[in-house]
């Protein structure tokens, strides 16, 4: 059993309400600071290892320190503030569930929170699977591979994309962020399946954004 993430949807009934993006502001960094409460309460509920139980914990809580301000300094829009908000969700709730083997996701060399120009924004995924297991990249949902939540249209480039498992995941993907202005910010999420003999034994999601700078 594993926590709900919110599917990237924005919280509207605070956007529509919202009278400016300072107040929205306010009002997101509060609501990141209150619902984190749950992804704790969620930690003590898996009565983890203390080291592991520490980790999660501290992950949760730098998510929180770092996506309020992202939303402070660098979200200009309501719907900026948005896409950084449900970021910070989909990160504590994948910080929350773990990460039983090795993924990463790497922008400009940088994870998590990245920066990048806009153009073509080169993503490598990287993955291995604990011994005697491999991995690939999976589907966020059925129809889409993967979940993206952006102030401007972007696409990532699916083509060279394997089904394929294998020992080592390390895979470049482009994403198309020419209509990007600087200041926008773009969230996706990338899917890893853990395999063994053919079979998906674990799933896993990591949440990268990046500020266009």
């Amino acid at each position: 059993m594993l926590p709900m993430d919110n599917d990237g949807a924005p919280h509207d009934e605070y956007s529509e309400r919202a009278t400016s993006v300072e107040d929205y502001k306010v009002t997101c960094i509060q609501f990141i600071k209150d619902i984190s409460g749950d992804y704790l309460a969620w930690v003590d509920y898996y009565k983890l290892p203390e080291e592991e139980d520490k980790k999660r914990r501290s992950q949760i809580h730098a998510i929180v320190e770092r996506t309020n301000e992202w939303m402070a300094k660098i979200a200009t829009t309501i719907k900026g503030v948005d896409v950084v908000m449900n970021d910070g969700i989909q990160k504590m709730a994948e910080n929350t569930a773990g990460y039983p083997f090795q993924i990463g996701v790497f922008v400009n060399n940088m994870s998590g929170y990245t920066l990048a120009k806009p153009g073509i924004v080169d993503i490598n995924i990287k993955a291995v699977g604990r011994q005697g297991f491999k991995v690939k990249l999976g589907w966020h949902q059925k129809d889409k591979r993967f979940l993206i939540s952006s102030t401007s249209p972007v696409e990532i480039d699916e083509s060279n994309i394997s089904d394929t498992d294998s020992d080592l995941l390390d895979l470049h993907l482009k994403m198309d962020a020419q209509k990007c202005q600087l200041r926008d910010v773009i969230s996706f999420t990338v899917v890893v399946i853990e395999t063994k003999d053919g079979q998906e034994y674990e799933r896993r999601g990591m949440t990268t954004i990046i500020h266009m700078g």
